[in-house]
């Protein structure tokens, strides 16, 4: 095999491996999103609460409130800590429990 074929297997090589990683983190991401979802959704039926009044609770809009909840929003550590405050539940504790 000549120098150049190398060269391009190798970089054909290391995207290969940077679009595993990248899908891998995708997919982590995601699992844990769903989780903080599924724990939401829940405490928020468990105390009645539709998505507006937790809007308000919360001070956002019902709209970023639908958004999370479809996984369609990255949730910052704040936006996680004042859903904790608001709905009472320790979601980030809750995560580290489950993968035990």
């Amino acid at each position: 095999m000549n120098t150049a074929t190398y060269k391009t297997l190798c970089r054909t090589l290391d995207t290969e491996l940077q679009t595993i990683k990248v899908r891998q983190d995708k997919k982590d991401w995601s699992q844990y999103s769903w989780a903080i979802v599924t724990l939401m959704s829940k405490r928020m039926s468990e105390l009645s609460l539709t998505q507006k009044m937790l809007a308000g609770k919360m001070n956002c809009t019902q709209q970023y409130i639908s958004k999370m909840l479809k996984g369609q929003k990255n949730m910052s550590l704040e936006t996680i800590c004042k859903m904790e405050n608001t709905l009472g539940i320790n979601i980030i504790k809750c995560l580290n429990e489950n993968e035990q």
